[in-house]
């Protein structure tokens, strides 16, 4: 499989107050790590991309190539880096499913044609549950040049495929500290 697991933990965490990556989740030491053990039952290569390697537990990093912060800047560091078109998730949205995984990239084997591969609720799509080809690389260096860094506008402008989930509940986004405390009473 010509795809590698990113998991983006490169934020500023502004809401939560402290590094969201860095919380204890779900038997983990962090959230990140979390999110990384999942991925690598997956994936055959699993990275997190990161301004540093902030963690306590052996992963590839990728280090963000930019200083500003942005799910953009991942993007584009971690299609260089891996040379491979990737999986791409936020560490901040825990409860997506290996299912949900699993349908993205049965969609993305069976139809090639896209650029893009987006996870979509009825709340829309989920840019940051999504996979996204080599082919955007260039497209993306261009946007973050031009200083537009809106993901839904750089999805929008190449060819996606949405890829429905029903359970809105995997969604769920981890961003204050309310946020974290109901998640881990729905964690497993």
């Amino acid at each position: 499989m010509s795809i590698s697991g990113v998991v983006i933990a490169g934020g500023k965490s502004s809401r939560m107050g402290e590094d969201k990556a860095l919380l204890p989740f779900g038997g983990y030491s962090t959230l990140a790590e979390f999110q990384y053990r999942k991925l690598e039952a997956i994936f055959n290569s699993v990275y997190i991309s990161a301004k540093s390697n902030k963690f306590n537990f052996s992963a590839n990093i990728i280090a963000d190539k930019y200083d500003s912060f942005n799910p953009l800047n991942a993007i584009i560091s971690a299609l260089e880096h891996t040379k491979e078109d990737i999986f791409l998730i936020s560490v901040d949205i825990p409860f997506v499913s290996v299912n949900t995984i699993n349908k993205l990239l049965d969609c993305y084997n069976k139809n090639t044609n896209y650029d893009i591969y987006v996870a979509k609720s009825i709340n829309g799509i989920e840019p940051t549950v999504a996979i996204y080809r080599q082919s955007v690389l260039i497209s993306a260096i261009e946007m973050h040049k031009s200083s537009n860094f809106r993901l839904m506008s750089f999805i929008k402008s190449h060819k996606f495929k949405e890829v429905e989930v029903e359970n809105l509940d995997e969604f769920l986004n981890i961003n204050t500290k309310l946020e974290y405390k109901k998640s881990l009473l729905k964690v497993k």
